[in-house]
């Protein structure tokens, strides 16, 4: 099964986003902050995650960068999913690491086909 590391630090987003990941078959983790984010990858890698980048504390930027530079982590996929959809938001993400971009609120079938093509490209086969 796919394992989704979902990083949002708003409760209500979080539950939305875990009920539509799960009832698509995948395994979701969640972190509310970036240290539950970095313990939870210390556990086990997951094979996507979502990212907010507008976290508490440590941003979805910085931690996105410093995955990208970890030889554990540096090919998981990470897709951004933010409130952050001004102009040039898409290509700071991309630049910090990130794979993706969906801005939010979230589509149900964007994100289902944004995270279906990510888990797919990755040698695996992919999917749930």
């Amino acid at each position: 099964m796919t394992r989704i590391l979902l990083v949002e630090d708003n409760p209500q987003n979080m539950k939305l986003a875990s009920v539509i990941l799960r009832k698509a078959g995948y395994e979701v983790i969640a972190a509310a902050d970036s240290d539950e984010a970095e313990s939870s990858i210390e556990a086990q890698v997951p094979d996507l995650i979502l990212m907010d980048l507008g976290l508490p504390g440590k941003d979805g930027y910085t931690l996105t960068r410093e995955l990208k530079r970890r030889p554990r982590t540096a090919s998981v996929p990470i897709l951004a999913v933010t409130s952050y959809a001004m102009k040039g938001d898409e290509a700071k993400a991309r630049d910090a690491g990130c794979s993706g971009y969906l801005a939010k609120p979230i589509d149900r079938l964007e994100l289902l086909r944004t995270v279906r093509s990510l888990v797919e490209t990755d040698g695996d086969g992919g999917g749930p």
